[in-house]
């Protein structure tokens, strides 16, 4: 099919119920015709390439239109019938009208109307405002952690200070390498990710705690602490995930950028609390051997 973009607009006349659907289209992206200029792909499902092999058939050198919501974005002539169920609209486009005509096709797939529920316009000021209070929110929050993990727990503390760190530096790396964007609902992720990785070292240190009470020597207090933690860190580490997969599933927007967050952060966390604070330490006290635990 041809269009001519540029041309100068002229009346069509349209019958008054659709002949094709949207519902009957598969596919619809931009991409490049036989020439190299900007063109868009469409294909249709069984019943649509049979009404379309139809219409192409009987129209040729005809106007198709196509319409959305009432209003006629282009109208393509058919150069010839088009039997396979797929077909190419070229003409004089711009690469970025064949994308809006690609993304009009497929919002025309849609099986309901759109209808603006709620409609909100924020200025680039104000979102960077944000965004700079939500980043000096999670930098006073986590700076406020590590001197609490240092002053209840000393050595140990600054032990789980240095996984904490860890853990945000993986969970920054890998959103920025997926290419996720930094956002309110995110940073929220970010921070309860990051207390729950702090929970994981509290729980552990309290069972190292324990272990020492009951008369245990350094080594097996620590092997203990950590075998005795790791099924409750792990239960509630998964029990998080679960519902950080079920956000992203059926989450939009926002709720998507908080699940995305949430689940990195976790299996950070995971990472970090089981297996590079138990290192820490673990090295610390073949280094030092020492006689009672700083805890």
């Amino acid at each position: 099919m041809g269009q001519g973009v540029n041309a100068r607009e002229v009346p069509i006349t349209m019958m008054r119920r659709p002949s094709l659907t949207g519902e009957m289209l598969t596919h619809a992206a931009a991409s490049f015709d036989q020439h190299g200029a900007p063109a868009v792909d469409i294909a249709f499902d069984s019943r649509g390439t049979q009404i379309f092999a139809q219409l192409s058939t009987n129209n040729v050198g005809k106007r198709f239109a196509i319409v959305l919501d009432g209003k006629i974005y282009s109208a393509p002539v058919f150069r010839e019938a088009i039997l396979g169920g797929r077909a190419q609209i070229s003409g004089s486009f711009r690469t970025e009208e064949a994308q809006d005509l690609a993304a009009i096709l497929n919002a025309g797939a849609l099986p309901a109307k759109v209808n603006v529920v709620e409609e909100r316009t924020i200025g680039p000021s104000l979102g960077a405002d944000s965004i700079e209070a939500g980043t000096k929110a999670m930098i006073t929050g986590m700076l406020g952690v590590l001197f609490f993990m240092f002053i209840f727990y000393g050595l140990f503390g600054m032990f789980a200070n240095v996984a904490l760190v860890v853990n945000l530096v993986l969970l920054v790396a890998i959103m920025s390498m997926l290419g996720f964007t930094l956002t309110l609902p995110g940073m929220a992720g970010i921070v309860l990710t990051l207390g729950m990785a702090v929970d994981a070292n509290v729980l552990i240190f309290e069972r190292i705690r324990e272990e020492v009470d009951h008369g245990k020597k350094p080594l097996a207090a620590i092997l203990g602490g950590f075998e005795g933690a790791f099924r409750t860190i792990f239960d509630g580490h998964v029990t998080s995930l679960v519902a950080g997969v079920v956000l992203f599933m059926m989450g939009t927007g926002p709720v998507k950028g908080f699940a995305v967050a949430l689940i990195i952060g976790l299996l950070a966390s995971l990472f970090t609390s089981i297996t590079l604070t138990r290192w820490l330490i673990l090295s610390w006290l073949r280094r030092w051997r020492p006689a009672k635990l700083p805890l």
